[in-house]
């Protein structure tokens, strides 16, 4: 399978949201969708490289929670996730996949908590609930202006769909600016994507309409499914990250480039390729391995990173095969114990 078909084969965070209504930015929206593609180009100062962070992916749906159907995560337990990460770990910051379906409860219980956010704005195929989502967004943004940092119009939009809904992403891109929200906007994507799919990592359509730049990073991934690279062990992944970071930071030198995602599987139910069971194992030892040395290299660099993810969510393994559900650094399931191998000293 080549590096193309991998991207798009990666579709883990398909997920659905229930809105409110905002029919006024609603035919707002629609005019800019269909004015053929204006350019988002930043039009206010852009913000200045912050001091690195290290941030940790965070998605409330433990247990038999599911983003698709049935319940909604509740505040309980989602400032019951929050405290076990402040117990447990040294992260003060996540990052979070939605502002909808009750996700939009993260944000007041960060605060209470001092937790910094990075807030993705979840934009997908129907630009209906794309509108809720933007339209929220602005609103969080501006309510927690001092627990969210910084905002994404969606989360590898591009790997999910290829380049059908560019306009959405610019959509959003343009209604943050027009609404004069103070956190830098960008959108995030597969490192291969902010290469416009290119070895030698050209910039993209985006590169000039945003502040800052998210780049995923998963070498787990790339052993199995592309022949870009050679196979990619634990004990080589924190440099195959840093060196896609580099490659990124190459073809954008004005920009903020973070790793939004990078991690390891603690625990596979089937391995998946022939190539994994030679050179990738899923193991506690190996997500420690792999999370430890890339923080290290990361504060080595100065530069920010996130760790996918807090907690393992056991529904991704119907879309992402036996690895799927246990990316978590703690387990998604009660009392969400965390990996015993991790020393965050």
């Amino acid at each position: 399978m080549n590096i193309t078909k991998y991207y798009m084969f990666i579709q883990r965070k398909n997920r659905k949201f229930f809105g409110v209504k905002h029919l006024f930015f609603l035919l707002i929206s629609v005019a800019w969708l269909y004015s053929g593609g204006v350019n988002a180009k930043n039009t206010h100062v852009p913000s200045s490289i912050e001091q690195p962070m290290h941030c940790l992916a965070f998605s409330p749906y433990v247990d038999n929670l599911s983003p698709d159907y049935g319940a909604q995560p509740s505040k309980q337990l989602i400032g019951e996730l929050l405290d076990n990460v402040l117990k447990h770990t040294p992260f003060r910051c996540i990052m979070t996949y939605g502002v909808l379906g009750g996700l939009e409860n993260i944000f007041y219980q960060a605060q209470q908590r001092k937790i910094k956010v990075i807030a993705i704005l979840w934009i997908d195929n129907n630009p209906i609930v794309n509108t809720q989502s933007i339209s929220k967004g602005i609103y969080l943004a501006r309510e927690f202006k001092d627990t969210i940092i910084k905002v994404s119009c969606g989360s590898e939009v591009r790997t999910r769909r290829d380049y059908a809904y560019d306009k959405e992403i610019t959509r959003c891109l343009l209604a943050l600016r027009e609404a004069k929200i103070s956190q830098p906007i960008a959108t995030i994507d597969t490192w291969w994507e902010w290469c416009n799919r290119s070895v030698n990592c050209q910039k993209t359509s985006f590169s000039e309409q945003v502040d800052w730049i998210g780049i995923n990073i998963f070498p787990w991934w790339e052993n199995i499914y592309s022949t870009l690279h050679e196979c990619v062990s634990a004990e080589h992944a924190a440099d195959f990250h840093l060196a896609r970071l580099a490659q990124v930071q190459r073809a954008n030198p004005d920009k903020e480039v973070i790793i939004t995602e990078f991690g390891w599987p603690a625990n596979t139910v089937a391995q998946t390729g022939e190539a994994s069971i030679k050179c990738a194992t899923a193991s506690l030892q190996n997500q420690a391995l792999v999370v430890q040395s890339t923080l290290k290299q990361l504060a080595q660099k100065k530069a920010t990173g996130v760790v996918f993810e807090a907690f393992s969510e056991h529904w991704k393994a119907a879309k992402e095969g036996g690895s799927g559900g246990f990316w978590g650094i703690c387990e998604g399931v009660a009392p969400y114990a965390c990996n015993k191998y991790l020393n965050y000293k």
